[in-house]
């Protein structure tokens, strides 16, 4: 009974935990001519600060938000307090910086540890109870200010809130150690699998196979029984249009390719109807002229209609879809659309039929498409169970760590009888 009632007394709302600007903080203001600078990318999910921006304190000193070191930031706005965005600031340049007006500043008064302040706004029941209070159209909701000050928190005497200060920043570096190396994972899995599918797709899968020049620049050699041809004699376009509008809606983007729209999770523009939409069948080849030079093309997998504003081709009988749909997405091939496509800005391109028309493709045997297109899916797939385990583990180690925060933040570890729990081949 006694414990219940020391950890009601021990909860204080934040509004009188923290503090205005000391003095210290406005000498090195009144002090500063250039200053760090902090949009919201540069402010990272697990505490993380890219401090390498700098401005003249005249160009910022309006119209951003002010912050000093000792400060402890959260992002207001979602998705960014959602995904953890938030700091303490450390090691700005002179002490002070402006950053984007997205943020909650808060000033640890004397009665408050920075850092476990940091450790309390990134813990779970924070960022639950501040997401449902959240308030503003969707896509612009924030948080808001009296929520944070009104926010009760566990504030022991400042030697147990540094002592469990302490012990989140060496088992949460543990934890982070092990995402990054997991990331770094993810990251070479992606490379291996753009590598793979690049050199199959243009080299084939005999490695002493006999090459030629194929006078691409961007194919450079390939196999010397291959050939090379123009896409306008390998493919034909397609414009035929839905009368009911019914048939599924396809969308097409430079990281997935063609899916149906049913499978993203968006909010976007939908037209009023979808009658007149083009209809493309699964085989056929759907460009997005308007982003096509980032790579927005892919093979349909199943039949359906895409905006009329899209391009689709059929290709001839001699190609296997699924060999046109691995080429299309290799890193290297939006650069050869881009030089044959249209537009005053390189961000204003469009690929037109006549500029697609004009790109050359390899063109190996059929039946060697069609091992091409074997290779990649066993091998793929074999990359893919490794990017999954990987990701799965990210997640238990992102769980694992925001529950060690919530509970030390909240008096549910006791430290005195707590060994490390973390292993670093955990």
């Amino acid at each position: 009974m006694n414990s219940t009632l020391e950890g009601i007394k021990s909860l204080k709302r934040l509004r009188f935990l923290i503090g205005p600007i000391t003095d210290e903080q406005r000498l090195n203001l009144l002090r500063s001519s250039q200053v760090s600078f902090l949009p919201m990318e540069a402010i990272g999910e697990r505490g993380q600060l890219d401090l390498s921006g700098a401005r003249e304190l005249e160009e910022v000193k309006f119209g951003y938000t002010q912050l000093f070191d000792g400060n402890v930031v959260i992002a207001k706005i979602t998705p960014c307090f959602e995904n953890g965005k938030g700091a303490l600031i450390q090691n700005l340049l002179n002490g002070v910086g402006f950053g984007t007006t997205e943020l909650h500043v808060l000033n640890p008064g004397p009665q408050l540890e920075g850092r476990f302040l940091y450790y309390v706004t990134s813990s779970q029941p924070f960022r639950s109870l501040g997401e449902a209070v959240m308030t503003g159209a969707a896509g612009q909701k924030r948080v808001p200010e009296e929520f944070v000050h009104n926010y009760r928190i566990y504030a022991p005497p400042l030697p147990q809130q540094r002592a469990i200060a302490d012990y989140l920043d060496r088992e949460t570096a543990k934890l982070d150690a092990l995402i990054a190396a997991k990331e770094r994972l993810l990251g070479l899995l992606a490379e291996k699998r753009r590598a793979l599918i690049a050199r199959a797709v243009t080299r084939g899968l005999d490695p002493n196979v006999p090459l030629r020049n194929s006078g691409i620049s961007w194919l450079g050699e390939i196999p010397k029984h291959w050939k090379v041809e123009r896409c306008r004699w390998l493919f034909r376009e397609r414009d035929e249009r839905s009368e009911s509008g019914e048939e599924d809606l396809l969308t097409v983007s430079h990281i997935t390719g063609v899916t149906p729209r049913s499978e993203k999770d968006v909010n976007m523009f939908e037209a009023e109807t979808t009658e007149g939409y083009k209809l493309c069948y699964a085989g056929d080849l759907v460009i997005n002229t308007m982003w096509a030079w980032m790579g927005a093309m892919g093979v349909a997998k199943i039949d359906g209609i895409v905006s009329p504003s899209y391009n689709v081709y059929t290709p001839s009988s001699f190609l296997d879809p699924n060999y046109i749909d691995a080429i299309v997405r290799i890193p290297v091939f939006p650069q050869e659309v881009a030089r044959y496509s249209k537009g005053v800005w390189s961000s204003r391109l469009r690929l037109y039929p006549e500029g697609f028309f004009e790109i050359w493709l390899p063109v190996p045997p059929l039946s060697e498409q069609q091992a091409i297109v074997a290779y990649i899916k066993k091998e793929t797939a074999k990359l893919d169970a490794l990017k999954e385990a990987a990701e799965r583990t990210i997640v238990l180690l992102k769980e694992r760590r925001t529950a060690l925060i919530s509970e030390a933040v909240t008096g549910k570890i006791d430290l005195h009888q707590t060994a490390t729990p973390l292993e670093e081949g955990a």
